[in-house]
């Protein structure tokens, strides 16, 4: 294989919006490259619909310290209560930001920038639902991406795009480097550096139903956790409730911050019994397992009683049109139908992952439960683990998350290299993941990935999604053990060097069966439930014993081993979350 070297102060690994905001900070600061396996605008943030949440207090009195508060109990109180009042105290002047930047946000009468109802968000800690979402109708996502890729364009950022970063290389106990395989050539690329930014997105292409693009597959969290570094709170992943039926496609919960609610085959507004403060706009983890168990409990919809009705019918048709429009589309272009005149037929869709990386408020990755710093070692975004979501977000907080930690964590890096020098780049820095594409290129196994890929999340959205148990998650283990040892025998049809997705896809399998691993063995560790985790075989929060973050290790030798972090904060204490 042809093998080309470059050399930068500092990478960053994505170009969605935690990876443009990044580069954006260093920009100007260091000698900067943007290595991304996808073209930038086509990264998953475009996907984000309802809004970035900041307590502006345009349309209703709200401050910051109730948004760290939402942000806190939403969390399940597994939250870094430090961490979450630097983003919510920061989200003020993040939005005001990009509207300078030129983001077009919805406006009010008065022309300030508009807010609207999301799950979760409250004032007076608790007290009644708030309207805090700032929002680009139901294409905010978009909106932040376009605004912060032209930022880039304009600072002459060095975008290396559809280049897939496969591995990274330590030298002295710091980064020294990363190897990238160019799609287009099938050339890999050596890119020497003082750090690395790690802002490559979730790994929700693990489950079966799931709002994650094709391309979410973990590739930054799972070639770290190979080198060594661990992952945090990795059993925690959120479960959007409104997914279109069996497609998994997201309806954001714009939908529902805009008067949408929930039926079941009574046409019951179901989650008047599950939350009747804030109904339908409870935080995502509750209204997930209450359509899940009204479900489970007869009151489903369609032949099968599998799924519930969004119901928007009794909202005035300018309002879908004027707030909804990419929802509505969705809905008819991939169901067939009318959403101002019937019922839309969604299901739980695998959304988010609260686990990652584990960094610092400033990204810069930590590795064990004292804080240690990994010196050059930086993330941002999904892949990362702040923690800021604890064991369940907010909706909007994401989009939030990515502008926030980005900047620090772009910020952060560009300071470091300016004082730090290259460490030593080993010659052999691109042998492994050349020798991991030549063999599966040599491979005669009859292992497909797809097949291997489809049984993964057959298993995952069956033992482990949103209810789980002992049982399921013993049972998971066997099957992974299985896979793993069936990923090493896959081949490839395609033998050429053009965008050969087959060999991409081979090498994206590996890391998201390391990371369902991770997940699966953490999940099986905690023997409660809080927040996105639910075990129905340990169905209360237990405080005494549980208000610890995970991290998850795996070994030289494959074997995995957990840890555990205390969590940080005290001002907010564990109480019942009920809303």
């Amino acid at each position: 294989m042809r093998i080309h070297h470059h050399s930068f102060d500092a990478v960053i690994v994505g170009a969605g919006g935690a990876g443009l905001r990044a580069a954006i900070e260093a920009a100007g600061e260091c000698r900067l490259a943007v290595i991304t396996k996808l073209y930038p605008t086509r990264s998953h943030t475009g996907a984000a619909q309802g809004g970035m949440c900041a307590a502006l207090a345009n349309v209703e009195e709200d401050s910051w310290e109730w948004h760290t508060f939402d942000t806190v109990k939403g969390g399940d109180y597994l939250v870094d209560q430090s961490a979450a009042q630097v983003m919510c105290r920061e989200a003020i002047d993040a939005v005001i930001e990009l509207e300078h930047y030129g983001l077009p946000f919805n406006r009010t009468p008065d022309g300030e920038i508009d807010q609207r109802r999301f799950g979760g968000h409250t004032r007076n800690h608790g007290e009644a639902p708030v309207r805090r979402a700032c929002y680009s109708a139901d294409r905010t996502g978009h909106m932040i991406l376009q605004t912060l890729y032209q930022q880039c364009v304009k600072r002459d950022v060095n975008f290396f795009n559809e280049f897939q970063v496969l591995d990274v290389t330590f030298s002295e106990g710091r980064v020294a480097g990363c190897v990238a395989y160019e799609q287009a050539t099938g050339d890999l690329h050596v890119f020497a550096t003082k750090a690395i930014l790690f802002a490559s997105g979730g790994f929700g292409k693990m489950f079966k139903v799931s709002s994650n693009a094709h391309t979410l597959t973990g590739d930054g969290p799972g070639l770290l956790y190979r080198r060594g570094i661990p992952m945090e709170d990795m059993e925690f992943f959120q479960f959007h409730p409104t997914g279109i039926y069996k497609l998994g496609i997201l309806l954001s919960e714009a939908a529902r911050g805009e008067g949408g609610i929930l039926r079941n085959v009574d046409n019951e507004r179901f989650m008047e019994r599950y939350a009747p403060t804030v109904k339908d706009l409870a935080p995502r983890d509750m209204v997930s397992r209450a359509i899940l168990t009204e479900i489970k409990e007869g009151r489903g919809i369609g032949p099968n009683k599998d799924y519930v009705h969004l119901d928007l019918t009794h909202l005035p048709p300018e309002q879908i049109d004027a707030k909804l429009p990419d929802i509505s589309e969705f809905v008819r272009t991939y169901m067939g139908l009318e959403p101002k005149t019937q019922g839309i037929p969604i299901q739980p869709t695998a959304h988010y992952a609260m686990g990652g990386i584990p960094t610092n408020i400033d990204g810069e990755v930590v590795v064990d439960a004292e804080g240690t710093v990994f010196p050059g070692l930086y993330a941002a975004g999904e892949c990362a683990c702040v923690s800021v979501h604890g064991a369940n977000r907010l909706g909007t907080n994401s989009l939030l998350d990515i502008v926030v930690f980005g900047k620090r964590g772009g910020r952060s890096m560009a300071q470091f290299v300016k004082t730090a020098d290259h460490a030593p780049l080993p010659a052999d820095a691109s042998d492994d993941v050349r020798e991991r594409i030549e063999r599966i290129f040599a491979s005669t196994g009859t292992e497909k990935a797809a097949e291997i890929r489809s049984e993964l999340q057959d298993h995952m959205m069956d033992k482990a999604s949103v209810f789980r148990t002992e049982e399921s998650l013993s049972e998971m283990v066997t099957v992974l053990d299985d896979l793993k040892e069936r990923v090493e025998r896959v081949g490839i049809d395609d033998k050429g060097e053009v965008f050969n997705f087959d060999i991409t896809e081979a090498l994206e399998l590996g890391y998201l069966v390391d990371l369902a691993e991770a997940v699966v063995v953490s999940a099986r560790a905690r023997t409660e439930s809080r927040g996105a985790h639910w075990r129905d075989d340990h169905p209360i929060r237990d405080d005494a014993n549980w208000m610890k973050h995970t991290m998850v290790t795996r070994q030289p030798d494959g074997t995995v081993t957990l840890d555990y972090k205390p969590v940080d904060g005290d001002l907010y204490v564990p109480m019942e979350r009920k809303y």
